[in-house]
């Protein structure tokens, strides 16, 4: 095997990553306008879009760039993917975005439900190490199910787009924190890009480009350790190392997957199609264990249901199985202080919230590891017996607390997720059930900054 130690950028290569030539806007530009919210929050809320919309007033911003799941089932949707194609070229050829040259970029997040800062790099991760199938081995991994046929919309953008804006975030289990930290630590010393306040309160965001030949060396070096595969083994007793762990974005990782294996199965035999810029995607590495990254469980929304009607589909499905009991509570805040303290045994709680008051579903020996995998076995045959019925998957107490109380809606309140053993659990039980956690509230989770070419 070649010796790559005193090549940073081929031993970073060798573990998946590149430092990508990364697109900043243009001098001149507001960033808290630039700037907005990853696409896949406030999914049931589309007056938050209008605000953000109020909020950029016509500016140059990636809420043009970007197609808001909100609006993912209007009937102009097509019209809207090709709006997004058009805004990315015409912001190219107005030059709008400009180099920042190419490196990492170092992140440092504060949000407004946080002491500790979240930091992070953005790099690009090669798309030849990452498979999203339920059994995948890669170095890196989903941790949730992949629902294939959210694939289709997001692969219709990203097909015509020039370029991709990233809010994937992905996890690395560095306990002794000697990857990312050490960058941090030398932030005074580097190159900012950029420092200012998010729109809607949602904190503030700090950027630095990392392009020093020793730091690159250094995250090499750290990465490679946690990917040895001795290493890993006998931590977690698995010969195929997962380096990197998909903690947001898990369908627009996919997606990008999806898109570069049809180009490969469209040019097999062009050459230099392995180094075509869509062999990579943009996202952001954060460490598992720092102190400013939250789990959350995510919860769940039922629409067209009442309380009653869920409370008699589970009597009926878990009769002569595996038990429930059921409590009530004089307020939605009570019943969530009960599933947010530590179970007993092996039981599993869930707060059932809906306008007529507050539930709490306890299952004493429940059959899936974690509740969402409970619930979820539940609720599919649940609402497939109800055609007019729906569910959302909601980050934030706050706003599932908001939709619970309207009228026809029940929400369903997950307890919290340990962090500490999300690598055993994925590296032992493969893929969560789909929506499991979240990473923080929906305004902490990261904004749309930097960007990429995806074509050539």
């Amino acid at each position: 095997m070649a010796d790559l130690s005193d090549n940073p950028a081929a031993r970073l290569a060798s573990l998946g990553v590149l430092a990508p030539e990364v697109l900043l806007p243009a001098a001149g530009t507001d960033y808290a306008t630039w700037a907005v919210v990853a696409c896949d929050q406030y999914s049931s809320e589309r007056e938050y879009w209008e605000r953000a919309g109020k909020a950029v007033a016509g500016a140059p911003s990636t809420l043009s760039l970007i197609f808001p799941e909100a609006y993912l089932e209007d009937p102009d949707s097509e019209a809207r993917i090709a709006g997004i194609q058009a805004s990315m070229r015409d912001y190219l050829a107005r030059g709008l975005l400009r180099s920042a040259g190419t490196g990492l970029v170092l992140v440092e997040r504060f949000t407004p439900f946080q002491e500790k800062p979240r930091v992070g790099l953005v790099l690009a991760v090669d798309l030849e190490a990452y498979r999203y199938g339920a059994d995948s081995k890669s170095l890196i991994r989903p941790t949730e199910g992949t629902i294939v046929e959210r694939l289709p919309p997001r692969m219709r953008i990203r097909r015509g787009a020039a370029l991709e804006l990233p809010h994937i975030m992905l996890l690395l289990d560095d306990p002794k924190r000697s990857a990312i930290e050490p960058i941090y630590a030398e932030r005074g010393k580097l190159p900012k890009l950029y420092d200012f306040e998010l729109m809607l309160g949602s904190g503030r965001v700090r950027g630095w480009k990392v392009s020093d030949r020793s730091l690159l060396a250094s995250l090499a070096g750290a990465l490679g350790a946690l990917a040895d595969p001795a290493a890993f083994a006998a931590k977690y007793g698995s010969p195929e190392p997962l380096l990197f762990a998909v903690g947001d974005g898990n369908h627009s990782l996919a997606t990008a997957k999806a898109v570069w294996e049809e180009i490969k199965a469209a040019r097999v035999g062009e050459a230099g199609l392995m180094e075509h810029p869509a062999r990579y995607a943009l996202a952001e590495l954060v460490n598992v264990y720092d102190e400013g990254l939250p789990f959350h469980p995510i919860h769940r929304l039922l629409t067209g249901v009442d309380e009653a009607a869920l409370i008699a589909f589970l009597s009926g499905a878990l009769a002569g199985g595996p038990a429930f009991e059921l409590d009530r509570y004089p307020s939605a805040e009570a019943a969530i202080a009960v599933v947010d303290a530590p179970q007993p045994g092996d039981a599993q709680r869930v707060a059932c919230l809906s306008p007529s008051g507050a539930l709490v579903l306890t299952f004493p020996r429940p059959k899936a590891k974690l509740a969402a995998g409970t619930l979820q076995e539940l609720l599919d045959p649940f609402l497939k017996s109800r055609p007019r019925s729906g569910i959302d998957y909601i980050h934030g107490t706050e706003s599932l607390l908001a939709l619970a109380a309207k009228d026809g809606n029940l929400g369903l309140y997950l307890p919290p997720i340990d962090k500490s053993g999300f690598f055993a659990t994925v590296i032992r039980d493969g893929v969560m059930p789909r929506k499991t956690f979240s990473m923080g509230e929906a305004p902490e989770k990261r904004f749309y900054i930097e960007a990429r070419r995806i074509t050539r």
